[in-house]
């Protein structure tokens, strides 16, 4: 980052917290229905806020869940295109009774945030829009061209961003991906990951005898529903 930019960002740290624990009070917990209204008020103070740092084509894409946020700054010519990805929905907080303070109250303590989503995922999704203000207001502009696509349903399976990405290919087209929602090797110590692994599961039921058969006379009529099952793993 731009040294003016980083004066800039040290210059307007406490209202950069208060901005982030304004985000954090809100229970965008999108696992629960009763929170879809909250999910929604979050990614509607996105927007706001991308529109205000400079960002351009702001704009919340409704889906069959939970909101997208989309905003791009496309004026770097012959600078490659970064896909900003964050996700500003939240797990659940329970057990409460394991919190020090409340989840939906930010608490600084040794000079850490705790929050529910303060690590998983707005802090980190936070600090990117941060960064993109820093530089824009230092400079009136980013070294390289930039797309932000946050989702809100990153905690619940991530279904319409799947799909809309599918679809948008072109308005999506970018040379890279940032995502800061992995972990630091050490603390003070700046990681990069290079590659996420996917995941994939699956149920598999084996039915069998409603009585135990010995094998001595029905192993070969009645395979034993565990073998089976370590058979198919295997």
């Amino acid at each position: 980052m731009p040294l003016k930019a980083i004066e800039y960002a040290h210059s307007q740290r406490d209202r950069f917290l208060e901005e982030l624990f304004a985000l954090l009070r809100v229970p965008s917990i999108s696992t629960l229905p009763e929170h879809a209204g909250d999910v929604r008020f979050v990614a509607e103070m996105l927007v706001a806020e991308l529109k205000r740092i400079g960002m351009e084509n702001v704009k919340l894409i409704d889906t069959e869940g939970h909101p997208l946020v989309y905003a791009d700054w496309l004026h770097a010519d012959g600078k490659p295109t970064c896909l900003c990805y964050g996700h500003y929905d939240v797990q659940p907080a329970e057990p409460l009774d394991e919190w020090l303070s409340p989840p939906f109250e930010p608490t600084v303590r040794n000079g850490n945030v705790y929050a529910r989503g303060a690590v998983d995922d707005k802090g980190q999704m936070y600090m990117h829009l941060k960064a993109l203000e820093s530089m824009l207001k230092a400079d009136g502009k980013l070294p390289l061209n930039i797309r932000v696509l946050l989702e809100g349903e990153e905690e619940v399976g991530g279904e319409a961003i799947a799909k809309y990405v599918a679809e948008h290919p072109a308005e999506l087209k970018s040379d890279f991906a940032l995502i800061s929602d992995t972990e630091l090797f050490a603390p003070d110590l700046p990681t990069l990951c290079v590659g996420l692994r996917g995941m994939i599961y699956t149920e598999i039921e084996a039915r069998g005898s409603k009585t135990d058969l010995h094998s001595g006379m029905y192993g070969g009529a009645a395979p034993n529903a565990f073998v089976a099952l370590a058979q198919v793993i295997d």
